[in-house]
């Protein structure tokens, strides 16, 4: 069965290729007393793409989010975004009680009136957002019932429901096991497909390098790298970033060559880098 895209006619017929982000000097510290987390950062994003994020914790990954998202103002710099924009943060945890349906009609506030009950047309896009990541049968759930995975689509499929032309997630296969992060990946790389913009913050150099065909490093405050995950996301970049020994050897898979990143974390580390890991593979 075909796919149903979720994004306007004018944004699908628009198709990847087009303009969608472009960020110039962006700089941002919590106050004047305070360091910045980053200065002078500049990036551009087309339609189709998934920019990832990568960078040492508390870097300011996380505050960038919140600046394209427009629940933080830059303190200096400029960014131009069109399309409405989807925040996806991390995993609420398990407390929450609202069922799942309830969840991504959330995401439709902005296009009610203050105490505005949900209209014939809000649940039946917070249903397609639901099928579209495979949610649709946990709809009468509570969202404390499910598992991080879930969860994850859960709020994935919340900022589809909003509208969104362009999703911002923080961490979106953080604490999955590899199904859950293969389906959450995989959710992603096919919402780009149909013309969506993905930007994400990911631990996992892996991800980015699968699925991203840019990314944006946070290697200090005034040091923030651009370009080719196959330009960027090389052993010394990497290194730089997280401050220890990185290798990036290509490994034979199902689906064809992978180049993947392997973090020095002692001498049985360091033989691994050492061979050729392809011959390790069934």
């Amino acid at each position: 069965m075909e796919t149903k895209s979720l994004l306007p006619k004018a944004v699908s017929a628009a198709g990847a290729g087009s303009a969608l982000l472009q960020v110039h000097d962006l700089g941002f510290r919590y106050s004047k007393l305070r360091p910045w987390l980053f200065r002078g950062l500049g990036f551009s994003m087309e339609r189709g793409e998934i920019l990832s994020i990568l960078g040492p914790n508390a870097r300011g990954k996380t505050t960038l989010l919140k600046c394209l998202s427009g629940l933080l103002k830059p303190v200096e710099g400029t960014l131009s975004a069109g399309p409405a924009i989807g925040y996806v943060p991390q995993d609420h945890g398990s407390g929450v009680d609202f069922t799942v349906e309830d969840m991504v009609l959330m995401g439709r506030t902005r296009h009610l009136r203050a105490y505005q009950v949900p209209r014939s047309e809000d649940r039946e896009a917070a249903g397609a957002a639901m099928e579209r990541v495979g949610a649709a049968d946990w709809a009468h759930r509570h969202y404390s019932e499910l598992s991080g995975g879930q969860r994850q689509l859960v709020l994935i499929a919340r900022a589809l429901a909003s509208g969104s032309e362009l999703l911002v997630l923080d961490e979106p296969a953080s604490a999955l096991d590899l199904r859950n992060q293969s389906r959450v990946l995989t959710v992603l790389d096919s919402l780009a497909a149909e013309g969506m913009g993905v930007i994400m913050t990911t631990h996992h150099p892996d991800h980015a390098l699968h699925v991203s065909r840019n990314a944006l490093l946070f290697v200090g405050a005034h040091d923030t790298r651009w370009g080719p995950v196959e330009d960027l996301l090389t052993g010394p970049a990497l290194s730089d970033v997280y401050g220890l020994p990185i290798c990036t050897p290509t490994v034979d898979t199902v689906s064809g060559n992978r180049t993947i990143a392997v973090p020095d974390f002692g001498p049985s580390c360091r033989r691994t880098c050492a061979v050729d890991l392809r011959k390790d593979l069934p």
